[in-house]
This record gives C-alpha cells, structure tokens and sequence, in this order.
C-alpha cells in the first residue's frame, strides 16, 4: 500500500537535494526518532500512573502501550495534517501503517526491557530502579525499531514526520 502524500523521507535519501540528502538509513534514523519521541511520551505518562496507583505489571503495560499509540499517532497526525492539508481522516490512512509497525515493535521491546529490568514492580517513580529500567528501554526500543523503519521507508509504506 503506497500513499501519494507528501514523502519527505524520499527528498532525505536522494543525493543532489542540498541539506536534505541523506541515506535512507539516515531517513530511517529520523523516522525512528520521531517515532520514539511518541512512544517515551505514552511510556513515560503510563509506567508513571500504573507504579503510582499500583497496577499490576501487565495492565501497565497495555496502559502504557495504548498511551504510546495515542501520543505516536498524534506526533504524526497533526504536523501531517498541517503540512499538507490533509483532513484526519486521509492522514490517518497515511500514517497508519508505518507508526503502527514502529510504535509496536517499540513497544513490546521496551515493555519486555522494562519488565525483566523491575521497572514496573519498582512500586514508585522516585526508586531508582523505575529511572534504570526506563534508561535501558527507550534506546532498546529505537534499536529494535531502526531496521523495521527502513524498511517501511524503502517500501514507501512510512514517512518521515
């Protein structure tokens, strides 16, 4: 499925465009960061709750999983929407699949970081043991999400944001 919205991550992989020639790993780079900034943001927001209330490891996790979604989404929604004048629903179908795929590798990566590390059975924000589990998942998640995002890029089924 290709979309024919604007593919920024193309002008970043072709030589001869002035500062926006990069290697398609380099589009990738980006893209995953991008990504990850939604997916800490959503992580972040829900590790933070389910140790403070208490919440059971698991339903943490999903917790955090689905604020991840909702906050990825958002990062790549909304700028698309204003770049190029798409309405919700059309930038919704141009993004979907590729921040689906990222957002959910990272998020099983740094959820299953996280849960062996005791991140989520640290019992509180302030335990050092929260900040070290988090620590080690954000660059686990981009390191298992990179080579999914080229990919999704070379198959021109993500753009970069």
């Amino acid at each position: 499925m290709k979309h024919n919205t604007h593919n920024c991550c193309a002008a970043r992989t072709h030589k001869g465009h002035g500062e926006h020639g990069k290697s398609s790993f380099g589009a990738a780079a980006h893209a995953t960061l991008h990504c990850l900034t939604g997916c800490i943001i959503g992580e972040f927001l829900g590790l933070a709750i389910g140790v403070s209330m208490g919440i059971s490891p698991y339903a943490m996790m999903v917790f955090s999983t689905i604020l991840a979604y909702i906050s990825g989404f958002t990062l790549a929604i909304f700028p698309l929407m204003k770049r190029t004048k798409l309405n919700f629903s059309s930038a919704f179908k141009a993004i979907f699949i590729g921040e689906a795929v990222s957002i959910g590798v990272m998020e099983l990566v740094m959820n299953a970081v996280d849960y062996h590390l005791g991140g989520v059975r640290s019992g509180s924000i302030v335990n050092p043991l929260f900040w070290e589990a988090l620590a080690a998942a954000v660059p686990a998640g981009y390191i298992a999400a990179l080579p999914f995002n080229a990919w999704l890029i070379k198959r021109q089924l993500k753009k970069c944001h």
